[in-house]
């Protein structure tokens, strides 16, 4: 990072960094501190975002359809915690209820699997 030790305690105690600074330190570390953020934008994007006026656009899309394994996780341990119910889940989040409930079946199947 070719800086002193104070430096790297001043950017960590930082409430920003700039994004060129972070992708520094996710080569260095071997970590995608961006996933973080884009999950954070498919959990609370609106559900009712439209994106078929940009068809015309070069530019990407955002797709609200992935979800990593790391978000599926995160949604089953608060349905399993009782933090939040299937349908807080489902308003909340925009997950459809058909899709939760793929993810507990599976989710159940592989935990029988491990303990078996």
């Amino acid at each position: 990072m070719k800086c002193s030790e104070n430096e790297i305690t001043e950017m960590y105690l930082q409430e920003n960094l700039p994004t060129d600074t972070l992708l520094r330190w996710s080569k260095l570390l071997e970590y995608d501190f961006f996933r973080l953020y884009s999950q954070h934008l498919i959990l609370y994007a609106p559900p009712s975002a439209s994106f078929k006026e940009q068809t015309s656009s070069k530019l990407p899309h955002f797709r609200k359809n992935i979800y990593t394994r790391e978000m599926i996780d995160f949604i089953l341990e608060q349905i399993e915690t009782g933090e939040k119910t299937k349908r807080q889940i489902t308003s909340e989040y925009g997950i459809p209820y058909s899709t939760l409930c793929k993810w507990i079946a599976k989710h159940n199947h592989e935990v029988l699997a491990i303990e078996n």
